[in-house]
């Protein structure tokens, strides 16, 4: 069983056009069409890149004192 991939475009909807294949007129082929999911990606994958750190200078301390807490009262 020989196997050729080829990727095109539709051109308009429901209609597909495929020319040059590399088969005989007569031979039995079976045809599979899969949307293709290789689209570059329309978002940033790397949005933080270039941007500052943020900086930490007491990570483990609570960001709302603790004088603030209406639990610890």
């Amino acid at each position: 069983m020989k196997a050729h991939r080829i990727e095109t475009t539709l051109t308009e909807d429901g209609t597909l056009v495929i020319k040059d294949l590399p088969f005989h007129a007569g031979e039995a082929v079976e045809i599979i069409i899969l949307e293709s999911h290789t689209h570059p990606p329309k978002a940033n994958p790397y949005p933080l890149r270039g941007k500052q750190p943020y900086r930490y200078d007491d990570p483990f301390e609570p960001a709302v004192p603790l004088e603030d807490w209406e639990a610890l009262q």
